[in-house]
């Protein structure tokens, strides 16, 4: 037992990056625990899907901005700064909204500011905290620590709505904003820990629409790269987009309109943080490739499973599956797409990944949510995640996505 936890944490023993993969973990079930209790507190004011979903893209929609200007500054300069800026963010609109909460004025299109400001603090600090977590640690490390800083995203999903949720039931929204105010808090402690991390970019300094140009055509120039982030991209579409989907289901389908949300999100955040980790001890291309298929089409299978259940329990079980799946996925993709870049390029190449995955995911909370107020959530999960099980099918016929799967001789970063 004890050499399974040395080979799952191996990058932890480098205190730089167990400070930062501390802080990343603190940071994201912050976020989770706002996205609960603004999805809980909306729909409780407005019973409206589509004015959760607006509140879902305020919150996701500055990854369509900002993250190719702090992908070309997080090659250019102190990463670590980047990430104090936008954890002292995060702490000023929690604070703004615990306030708002406790004084009785909090609004909805309070509620939908605040989720974009936040927005705008995540879409700088997810890129930069990948970046800098590949800089951390030496080459043979560093799947495992990208696993692991993948980890604290996805199992961010259980243990945000595991502290807000009870909460929200006992207390209402002014103790979950709270919760996150004082997570958001250690996580800029935390991350101030960290010793100064200045990457020097190589070459002639150039604009900033150059310089993002130039990350584009890095990913273009390389096939399995590019054909990574297309089929991530899917995987956000049509598995991860559901965020907007869950208030109504649970109200609607689970006849369970207060607890149904948060464990829902408990849920999928259980499998997510077990999946991540588990995954973080393959060592091989052709098992990474394997683990690849099997959870692509666990993540649509489970959704079609949740779509069709009536019973909470049997949704919460079918949740995790889901979250489980789709953590493996990102993980293993996001840290195929971190080894194959060089250190000068890191930055560019995680805010490319967090632009296309970031940016899909919010136009489809926004679509999803507008759409359910037509058709209801259930035929939009139940769809979606057929369609991603034959979307992974149809990508191991071409060379290239074979080779993304390890089922060719072509290592994946040739």
């Amino acid at each position: 037992m004890r050499g399974l936890f040395q080979r799952l944490g191996a990058a932890l023993v480098f205190i730089d990056f167990r400070n930062l993969w501390l802080a990343t973990a603190l940071a994201q079930a912050a976020s989770w625990g706002l996205i609960v209790t603004r999805g809980w507190l909306i729909y409780r004011e407005a019973e409206s899907s589509f004015l959760v979903g607006v509140a879902t893209f305020a919150a996701m929609g500055p990854m369509l901005i900002v993250p190719p200007i702090v992908g070309v500054l997080a090659d250019r300069m102190d990463r670590r700064l980047i990430l104090q800026a936008s954890y002292a963010t995060e702490v000023a609109q929690s604070s703004a909204l615990l306030l708002l909460a406790l004084t009785g004025v909090l609004e909805v299109w309070m509620v939908v500011v605040a989720s974009l400001v936040s927005g705008v603090a995540r879409a700088a600090s997810v890129p930069t905290a990948q970046a800098t977590a590949a800089s951390l640690v030496p080459p043979e490390r560093l799947l495992n620590a990208l696993s692991l800083t993948a980890s604290t995203q996805h199992g961010s999903r259980l243990f945000g709505p595991a502290l807000v949720t009870p909460l929200l039931a006992l207390s209402g929204a002014p103790a979950a904003f709270a919760v996150s105010v004082v997570l958001y808090a250690l996580a800029l402690h935390r991350v101030s820990q960290v010793t100064p991390q200045r990457v020097l970019q190589t070459g002639p300094r150039e604009s900033f629409v150059a310089n993002f140009v130039g990350g584009l055509q890095y990913v273009y120039m390389r096939p399995v790269l590019r054909m990574m982030l297309l089929i991530l991209v899917c995987h956000c579409a049509f598995t991860m987009a559901f965020e907007s989907l869950l208030p109504s289901f649970s109200a609607e389908r689970l006849s369970a309109p207060d607890e149904g949300f948060g464990s829902l999100m408990m849920g999928v955040g259980a499998g997510a943080f077990v999946a991540s980790l588990g995954v973080s001890g393959i060592q091989t291309e052709r098992r990474r490739g394997s683990t690849l298929i099997l959870t692509g089409v666990l993540s649509g299978l489970g959704q079609v499973i949740l779509a069709l259940t009536t019973a909470l329990p049997v949704a919460i079980a079918a949740a995790a599956m889901m979250g489980g799946a789709q953590a493996a996925f990102m993980t293993i993709g996001s840290a195929v797409t971190q080894s194959i870049a060089t250190d000068e390029y890191r930055g560019r190449v995680a805010s490319i990944n967090s632009f296309s995955l970031g940016g899909m995911m919010a136009t489809m909370n926004l679509l999803n949510g507008s759409i359910a107020e037509q058709v209801g959530a259930q035929p939009l999960l139940l769809i979606h995640g057929a369609i991603f099980v034959v979307i992974v099918g149809l990508t191991l016929l071409p060379a290239t996505g074979r080779r993304v799967y390890g089922r060719t001789a072509t290592p994946v970063a040739a």
